[in-house]
């Protein structure tokens, strides 16, 4: 499925400084490029592979021997996996659009973003991507520069920094500035797991689907995806950005450690990630006794198949096995109005000194 470019606001760059010879050339616009993790293209076989090969191949996720790593993805993990993870993502598939609600609502952001600024600067265009699959930042990164950015803001859409996740998406964009002539400057977004506007808009949330409840959790998980505990070893600050973050949700909420809970999910594999896992956090509470939890995830801007189908069946699934009565899945900020307001916050501030 192509990625059209998104309509145009009105702009016309003064080319009175051009000799009259000069074939024509797009120049003056701003772009911003958004870009989350990615999604697979369909729920088949076969898309499952491609996307889960791309994925996993990346030395910013999987960090061992490559050699070692090479085996164990091509003899077992893309043979065996695409099959269950299809019908994972069959379970969570927006069937209208015929995409995973991932690229669903990042679309939505990138429009909600591009409405916003096309009434503030003419210049700016705003455009999405995936680190995975499809629409590619190599391809969005030369649209936007066909459309005449000469400057660039690129936004990894991770409030926590990881290096197997904000990295990887700083890695994709040089190395297609490494094949241009005329490179665009670039810009990159740092990450704001502490930012007031963020904090805010998270803790405003998550009491709005709270109170919306036809009941009051005795115990709410902030649920982030897992890492390996070597990265943290190995300098990552990801686990210290998400503590910080629970840390502030907390003071904003008024909770303590036992009513609020850091959790770390998504973990594959026989090595140590980041603890307290969620499923086995939420497996102990049931069986502890807690009879109503809640779960949100702070570190996603958009919903996908880790807080879709991993929180809200599988997890709900756990809880309600052992005991536990009633549970909440918290939604993602997504592109409603709490989420946009963090968005367009971290980009305009991104963008001072090059508009306004």
């Amino acid at each position: 499925m192509t990625h059209p470019a998104p309509p145009l606001p009105p702009f016309a760059p003064d080319a009175s400084h051009l000799p009259k010879d000069h074939p024509p050339v797009a120049f003056g616009r701003i772009g911003v490029l958004i870009v989350n993790l990615g999604t697979p293209e369909g729920t088949d076989y076969w898309s499952m592979r491609a996307y889960l090969k791309e994925f996993l191949s990346d030395r910013r996720v999987i960090e061992v021997n490559r050699v070692l790593w090479w085996f164990i993805l091509n003899a077992i993990i893309l043979t065996k996996r695409p099959g269950p993870k299809g019908r994972d993502y069959r379970s969570i598939w927006n069937t209208a659009r015929d995409e995973g609600p991932l690229k669903t609502i990042t679309r939505d952001q990138a429009e909600q973003l591009a409405a916003h600024f096309a009434g503030l600067d003419s210049r700016i265009v705003v455009d999405f991507a995936m680190r995975y699959g499809k629409p590619p930042i190599t391809e969005r990164l030369a649209a936007l520069q066909a459309q005449g950015c000469e400057r660039i803001l690129l936004v990894p859409l991770y409030p926590q920094y990881a290096a197997a996740t904000s990295a990887t998406v700083c890695d994709k964009a040089f190395d297609a500035l490494k094949a241009m002539r005329w490179q665009p400057t670039l810009r990159v977004a740092p990450p704001w797991h502490d930012d007031p506007v963020y904090i805010d808009a998270v803790a405003g949330d998550l009491e709005r689907h709270l109170a919306a409840l036809d009941f009051v959790p005795e115990v709410i998980l902030a649920s982030f995806h897992g890492v390996p505990k070597s990265y943290l070893l190995k300098g990552d600050p990801y686990h210290c950005q998400c503590a910080k973050t629970a840390r502030l949700l907390r003071a904003r909420l008024g909770m303590d450690e036992t009513r609020l809970k850091l959790t770390f999910q998504s973990r594959f594999g026989r090595e140590e990630w980041l603890k307290p896992y969620t499923d086995e956090t939420v497996k102990a509470l049931a069986t502890s006794g807690v009879k109503r939890l809640a779960v949100f995830n702070p570190g996603f801007v958009a919903d996908c198949l880790e807080t879709l189908e991993e929180i809200g069946v599988e997890n709900r699934e756990i809880f309600e096995h052992h005991g536990g009565e009633r549970f909440a899945a918290i939604p993602c900020l997504n592109a409603g109005d709490a989420g946009m307001r963090v968005l367009t916050a971290v980009v305009e501030r991104e963008l001072k000194g090059w508009v306004g």
